[in-house]
């Protein structure tokens, strides 16, 4: 797993769509929470200072694999 400035990457170990790549990847922060990097999803607008990315299914799956859920 990479670290990057207190996250845990928890996707991207060559299973996922990218490989070993950077994209797109499921991060666990050090509060527990979660940061999801990929391409950007249009389908609405969200509030102002928020995002929405969108992400193919194996990439969670991925994520969940690591916690042990």
């Amino acid at each position: 797993m990479t670290e990057r400035a207190g996250l845990t990457r928890l996707t991207g170990n060559g299973n996922g769509e990218c490989g070993q790549g950077d994209c797109p990847n499921v991060y666990r922060t050090e509060k527990g929470t979660f940061v999801v990097q990929g391409d950007l999803f249009d389908g609405f607008a969200p509030p102002q200072g928020e995002g929405l990315v969108e992400i193919p299914e194996s990439v969670l799956r991925e994520a969940v694999c690591a916690l042990g859920w």
